[in-house]
C-alpha cells in the first residue's frame, strides 16, 4: 500500500472528530507552527524527493483551518482540487504518488453527519486555537465585568446617600444585574445606576 493511501475501514471503526461543526474562529489570521516538529517530520522528509507534494500538502494544512468543522477536509477529489485551485485530473495525479499531499490524513465522523478527513497535527493546532480563543474570551469577560462594577461603584459614591452602598458587594452586583436585564449589553451610566438603585430600593 502506498504511504499516502487512506485506510479503508468499517464505518463504525472511524473515530469521532473532537471539534464540533458549530465551532468558529472569528479571526484566524495566525496559525502556530512548531518548526522543530516540522523539520523532523516524516512528511517533510518525503517532500524533499517531491517538493510539489510538500507544497500542496502544506496548503491543505492551512486551508483546513477555514473548513467546517475547523481542521478538516472533504473526502471528495473534486472538492479538494477546488480548494487547491487545480484541475481534478492534476489532483488525482498528485494523490496517486507514493507520498501524496494527503499523507497523514485519515477519515473521521463529524457531528454534522459528514465523513471528512483529519490530520492529528492539524487537529491539535485547531484545538489549541479554539482553547486560546475561549481563554481570551473568559479573560475579556472578567475584565469587562471588573470595569463595569468599578463604574457602578464610582457612580454610587457620587450619588447623595449612596456611598455606603458602594461598599456592599451584593448590592453592587444586584445593580449590575438590574442594568443588564433592563438594558442588555448597555453600559452602566449614572442615570441607569440611579434607576436601578431606586427600583431595587422600592422592593425592599
Amino acid at each position: 500500500m502506498k504511504a499516502s493511501s487512506l485506510q479503508v475501514v468499517d464505518a463504525d471503526d472511524i473515530e469521532i472528530y473532537p471539534i464540533s461543526s458549530t465551532e468558529r474562529l472569528d479571526s484566524h489570521y495566525f496559525v502556530p507552527w512548531n518548526l522543530k516538529r516540522w523539520r523532523g517530520s516524516e512528511f517533510r522528509r518525503f517532500g524533499y524527493a517531491d517538493p510539489e507534494v510538500g507544497w500542496f500538502g502544506m496548503e491543505l494544512f492551512f486551508l483546513a483551518q477555514d473548513e467546517t468543522p475547523i481542521g478538516t477536509l472533504p473526502c471528495d477529489d473534486e472538492a479538494l482540487a477546488f480548494l487547491l485551485r487545480i484541475p481534478p485530473t492534476r489532483w488525482r495525479e498528485l494523490n496517486s504518488r507514493d507520498v501524496s499531499p494527503l499523507h497523514g490524513w485519515h477519515r473521521v465522523h463529524c457531528d454534522n453527519g459528514q465523513v471528512r478527513l483529519a490530520h492529528p497535527v492539524v487537529t491539535e493546532v485547531a484545538r489549541e486555537a479554539l482553547g486560546s480563543r475561549k481563554r481570551n474570551g473568559a479573560r475579556n469577560a472578567d475584565e469587562r465585568m471588573r470595569k463595569r462594577l468599578g463604574t457602578i461603584i464610582g457612580h454610587l459614591k457620587a450619588l447623595p446617600g449612596a456611598a455606603r452602598i458602594a461598599e456592599m458587594e451584593e448590592r453592587v452586583n444586584a445593580i449590575s444585574d438590574w442594568i443588564e436585564a433592563q438594558y442588555p449589553g448597555g453600559s452602566a451610566t449614572l442615570k441607569r445606576v440611579r434607576e436601578a438603585l431606586n427600583d431595587l430600593s422600592s422592593r425592599q
